[in-house]
C-alpha cells in the first residue's frame, strides 16, 4: 500500500472519488482511477470541463450562504480535497466558519484529515448519505455545528449516486428535518435530460466503480428539496445557476450535464 493510505483501500477497483479527483487535477488517484478516467474522457472530450462546472456551481452557491449569514456548512460527499474546497470558501469570507466534511470514500477521508489537521473549526466524517441518522449524530458529537442555527446542507454531485431503490427523497427528508428554521440545501446532480447519446454512456461506465450514477430528471431533482423555498432562478443547468458574470455562461450549459439548485428553509407560518 502506499504510504499514509488505509489498509483497507481496493487498489484494484477504481474509486468514483478519485477518478473526480482526477479530472479536478488533484494528485490524489491511481493508475487504475486514470484508466477509467482516460475511458471516460475518450467518450466525452468536455467532461473535465463538467466536474470543474460543477465546482464553481458549489463555490457561488456558498458564497450566496455566506452573504445569507449562514456560517456553518455540512458538505456530505465532499469527495478528495482540492484547490477551492467548502472551508477555503467559506474561511475566506468569514474566518470563524464552521465546516464539517463527510464522505464515504476512506481515500477522501484520509486525505480529508491530513489537509485539515490543525484547521478547529473544521471536521471530517467517513459516512454513506445512505445513513442519515448517522451523519446527523456524529455531526452532532462533533460539535463544530449548533443545530438550533441556520446552516448549510450541501449535497454537490452526490444525490446521483443514491439508487431510487435505496429510496434518496427519505434520506433528504431526514436531513431536511434537522436543520433549523433560515437553513439551505445545495444540490447538483446528474442529468438524463438534454443530453446526447455519448454522455448517457459515459454516465454509465460510473457502473465500474463502487458507485454507479443514476440519472435524473429536472422535476425529480426539485422534488428532493421538498416543501423549501427554491432560490431563483430554480434548478437549472449548473452553469445558469447566478453566473458571477455573462461571459461565464457557455452557449451550450446543458452540456454540463447537471442541473444545480438552492433552496431556503423558511419559517413555517403559525
Amino acid at each position: 500500500m502506499p504510504d499514509g493510505l488505509p489498509t483497507e483501500i481496493d487498489l484494484t477497483r477504481p474509486s468514483a472519488a478519485r477518478v473526480y479527483d482526477y479530472f479536478l487535477g488533484g494528485a490524489h488517484n491511481f493508475e487504475i482511477d486514470r484508466q477509467l478516467a482516460e475511458q471516460i474522457a475518450s467518450m466525452t472530450p468536455n467532461l473535465a470541463a463538467t466536474m470543474r462546472s460543477g465546482r464553481e456551481f458549489l463555490r457561488r452557491a456558498v458564497r450566496v450562504l455566506l452573504d445569507a449569514g449562514i456560517d456553518q456548512f455540512l458538505d456530505i460527499g465532499s469527495g478528495i480535497p482540492t484547490v477551492g474546497n467548502v472551508h477555503e470558501v467559506a474561511q475566506g469570507v468569514n474566518p470563524k466558519a464552521r465546516v464539517v466534511y463527510v464522505d464515504i470514500d476512506p481515500v477522501a477521508v484520509a486525505h480529508s484529515r491530513e489537509l485539515l489537521a490543525g484547521n478547529e473549526l473544521t471536521g471530517v466524517i467517513h459516512a454513506d448519505l445512505r445513513e442519515p441518522e448517522r451523519i446527523l449524530a456524529e455531526t452532532q458529537q462533533l460539535g463544530l455545528i449548533d443545530f438550533s442555527r441556520p446552516m448549510g446542507i450541501l449535497l454537490a454531485g452526490v444525490v446521483h449516486f443514491i439508487p431510487d431503490g435505496d429510496r434518496p427523497e427519505e434520506i433528504l427528508a431526514t436531513l431536511r428535518a434537522a436543520a433549523a428554521p433560515g437553513s439551505f440545501l445545495v444540490i447538483s446532480h446528474s442529468t438524463f435530460e438534454d443530453q446526447p447519446q455519448e454522455m448517457l454512456d459515459a454516465q454509465r461506465l460510473s457502473a465500474r466503480t463502487d458507485t454507479e450514477i443514476t440519472l435524473r430528471s429536472r422535476a425529480q431533482v426539485t422534488g428532493f428539496f421538498g416543501d423549501w423555498t427554491v432560490l431563483e432562478p430554480g434548478v437549472v443547468h449548473m452553469p445558469l445557476w447566478r453566473p458571477d458574470s455573462p461571459s461565464d455562461v457557455d452557449e451550450h450549459p446543458e452540456r454540463f450535464g447537471a442541473f444545480g439548485g438552492v433552496a431556503r428553509y423558511d419559517q413555517p407560518a403559525g
